[in-house]
């Protein structure tokens, strides 16, 4: 398992992170892994979802899902599947929403991105894992501290 950890001073290189991640993603064989972003609300998840938007060449606004749960794209370079579990309390819900968004990414080849990973009852296999955290929490200006596991 491979370890990285990065400083990123704003929303921009909140971005910036997530489009190089999306890069690697496409450079992978398939099966490519699912993205698991785990970080307390404002620390920045949605924020590098719309990197990985620019990566994957999507020309639609980018929101957070958590109130749609799911938000299907398509982009000329892949798909995403940007899911967000933050509603969800119990696990099972959480469980069937992320098997049948799963099933959906993989039929479309599509980079699945989730929100709030926690609420699921198991561990997805083949995943990247990137936690985010204000550097501050009483100053989101303050920048992130951005650790990924792949």
């Amino acid at each position: 398992m491979q370890q990285l950890s990065v400083q990123l001073a704003d929303a921009a290189a909140t971005q910036n992170l997530g489009r190089q991640l999306a890069l690697d993603w496409l450079a992978l064989p398939q099966p490519r892994p699912i993205l698991l972003l785990e970080g307390d609300l404002g620390a920045g998840k949605t924020s590098l979802v719309q990197g990985i938007a620019l990566a994957l060449e999507i020309d639609e606004p980018i929101t957070s899902p958590t109130f749609a749960l799911a938000q299907h794209y398509q982009g000329q370079a892949a798909a995403l599947v940007h899911l967000d579990l933050y509603r969800l309390e119990q696990s099972a819900s959480a469980d069937e929403l992320f098997c049948q968004e799963e099933e959906e990414a993989q039929a479309l080849g599509a980079l699945m991105a989730v929100e709030w990973p926690g609420r699921l009852s198991f561990k997805p296999d083949g995943t990247w894992t990137l936690q985010l955290d204000l550097i501050d929490p009483n100053d989101p200006e303050a920048g992130r501290l951005a650790m990924l596991q792949r």
